[in-house]
Order: C-alpha cells, then structure tokens, then sequence
C-alpha cells in the first residue's frame, strides 16, 4: 500500500509518500510563501528524488480540516485534482488529530493549538493508550478560555503543540492549574507523515471518498461568511 499524503491546513506545507508502514519521503517547509506555491514543487521534488510513478500511488489521505480556509483548499484541490486524474481515493483525515500524533505514545493529555483568530483556536484533546489514539474531546473550535477550564477538569498533565502556542502561551501558562509543558520545535509543527499513517488506519477501517465526494471540513464559517450573515441580518434589522 502506498499512500500519498498532503497537509497545508495551517503555515505549515507538507508532502509525504508513505509505504508498506515507511515514511519513503517528506518535505514539510514553514516558511513565507503560500501553499500555492509550494505545495505542487514539493510533491515534484519528491517524485524526482524518489523515482515515484505517480500510477504506483493507491491513495491520498489529506489533511481535511479544520484550519485555515485558503490552505485547507489548496490541499483539497490538488488532492481532488490527482484523484480525479488517477482514479484513486481520497482519505479525509482530521486535521487536530494528525497533529496530535505528533507526540505518538504520550500518556499525558495531548491539545494542539491551531490559532482561529478572535480569541478562538482549533483544537481538541488526546493522549494514547498503548498505540491507539484516544480521542477525549473531538476538534472543534474553542475559546481559548474554555479550553483551559476542560482541561483543568481533567486533572492531569498536558502538553500542547501547534502554531498557536506562540498566540496564546502566556494565557495558557496564567490559566492552567495543572502540568503543562510545551512540544520541542522536532514535533510542535504539521507534518504529513502523521497524516499518511492515520489516513492508512482510516482506509484499513473502509473510511475513504471518491474524489468528486472530497470536500474540506472547515467547522466554522470563514471571515467573509460571517460578515455577509451580518451585513444580511442588520439589513433584516435583526439583532447582532
């Protein structure tokens, strides 16, 4: 089985080819341009390093949502696009939950950050027992607030990861009661290699779409959504 695996939900862009339980290749890059521009060179640049046929690829597990609008399309147009082109399936994977694998076979309470602007991240709540991912509290997004109220319920240390602990570090550290710590830069960051290996345990459990099926999860509207509701609902002269 091997399985192509993309993920541009947030700054980070990141390719992977992932084989018979191997990491073949992964280009992952956290830098100034957008995943337009980076996300096809990659997967090229892997194709030429690798000798990859693209006809030997048996499917695409994508990083499927949340996080940033513009990224979670890009991902989901190119994913689309060599589905489509090659007749294979798409493997939808929860964004949240492949970063999460980040810090496999961590017992504490794992929470990746993903920064939603207006005082809100994505995020959700894991640990693992033995190999398995736990799933404690699903993705979704959250204020930053309430975030720390369920995870001082839960009494036990956390670590978190993401691109928005740097947003919301030092409210995190002044409203967590219990242990926390913060992931090193080695594991604190997207990377398609983890969103290849759930997307293998998501096709090997018969969860997979057709690539016309495919379509991103974004679990909130986007910025001009909400400014349109309320331009319509002032118009209606609702309350606001």
């Amino acid at each position: 089985m091997k399985l192509l695996a993309l993920d541009s939900s947030g700054l980070v862009a990141s390719a992977a080819i992932i084989e018979d339980g191997v990491t073949v290749a992964e280009y992952t890059t956290n830098y100034k341009k957008t995943h337009s521009q980076t996300l096809l060179p990659m997967l090229e640049e892997i194709k030429q390093m690798t000798q990859l046929e693209l006809s030997t690829i048996d499917a695409i597990a994508v990083a499927a949502g949340p996080g940033s609008f513009t990224g979670l399309r890009i991902g989901s147009a190119t994913a689309k696009g060599l589905g489509l082109a090659l007749d294979i399936p798409i493997i939808p994977v929860p964004t949240v939950d492949a970063l999460a694998y980040n810090l496999y076979g961590n017992s504490r309470l794992i929470c990746p950050l993903m920064d939603a602007r207006r005082n809100q991240v994505y995020t959700g709540i894991y640990t693992f027992e033995g190999d398995a991912l736990q799933i404690l509290e699903k993705q979704s997004a959250m204020d930053i607030g309430e975030l720390a109220r369920r995870i001082n319920a839960m009494d036990r240390p956390v670590i978190f990861l993401g691109d928005g602990v740097p947003v919301y570090r030092e409210t995190l550290s002044a409203l967590i009661t219990v242990a926390h710590s913060f992931a090193p830069a080695s594991c604190n960051r997207q990377r398609a290699a983890c969103v290849g290996v759930l997307g293998a345990e998501l096709l090997a459990k018969g969860i997979s779409q057709t690539a016309a099926e495919h379509a991103p999860e974004y679990l909130r509207l986007s910025q001009a959504e909400r400014e349109k509701a309320l331009h319509h609902a002032k118009e209606a002269g609702a309350p606001v």
